[in-house]
């Protein structure tokens, strides 16, 4: 089963909280949500393998340690996901970024893809898919399941907030995926609504209702 982590970061949290306020406008909450996700990315990448280089500083020869291994990808899901990306790229400026978008057909109800555009390496990066709600888990799941038909095999999941159902959901579509989330909140409410989580991301993001 794949790991989930919570980030509790004092200052993750305290950004939080004004994430959640209504009364913060979107403005204040497009910066917000990018410095969270910031700070998110640094755990994220925890673990990304490394390796020794002589580097010659002012005084001498040192040895020093840079990434090695794989590059990184970042994948937003439209368009809330497109929120977290410029806080990520501010840590790591070398990724290349992708975007996946997905509905649900009303009829079928099997998520169509109306745009995915990736790196064409992609099957050689380690993949972040941001989000920055993880509620049902229905987009992250369709998402990850695009990525791997495209080659993608090294896949974590990034967001803000998370319902117990949607983590759960991912968990069991997805095993060998890690989730990492500032907030796993208490529930879904009968709309589908993270509770107490904070209203429609996009439509905050965007200034759109």
């Amino acid at each position: 089963m794949s790991k989930v982590t919570q980030i509790a970061h004092p200052l993750i949290l305290h950004k939080l909280s004004f994430i959640r306020d209504k009364n913060t406008g979107s403005k204040d909450f497009r910066e917000l949500v990018e410095e969270v996700a910031m700070l998110m990315a640094y755990e994220v990448t925890r673990d990304m393998k490394t390796e020794t280089v002589e580097v010659e500083t002012p005084i001498c020869k040192t040895e020093c340690k840079i990434l090695a291994g794989k590059k990184v990808a970042i994948v937003p899901i439209l368009r809330a996901g497109l929120g977290m990306v410029e806080g990520m790229l501010r840590l790591i400026p070398a990724a290349k970024v992708g975007h996946i978008g997905l509905y649900r057909d009303e009829k079928t109800l099997q998520p169509v893809e109306y745009f995915c555009k990736l790196p064409q390496d992609i099957e050689e990066r380690d993949i972040i898919v941001t989000d920055p709600m993880l509620a049902t888990g229905g987009s992250a799941i369709d998402a990850i399941s695009l990525l791997k038909k495209k080659g993608a095999k090294c896949i974590r999941l990034m967001c803000l907030i998370g319902a117990p159902e949607g983590v759960k959901a991912v968990q069991e579509a997805h095993p060998d995926v890690d989730i990492y989330l500032a907030s796993i909140d208490e529930k879904l409410n009968e709309k589908g609504y993270i509770v107490p989580g904070l209203g429609d991301a996009g439509d905050r993001l965007f200034g759109t209702k």
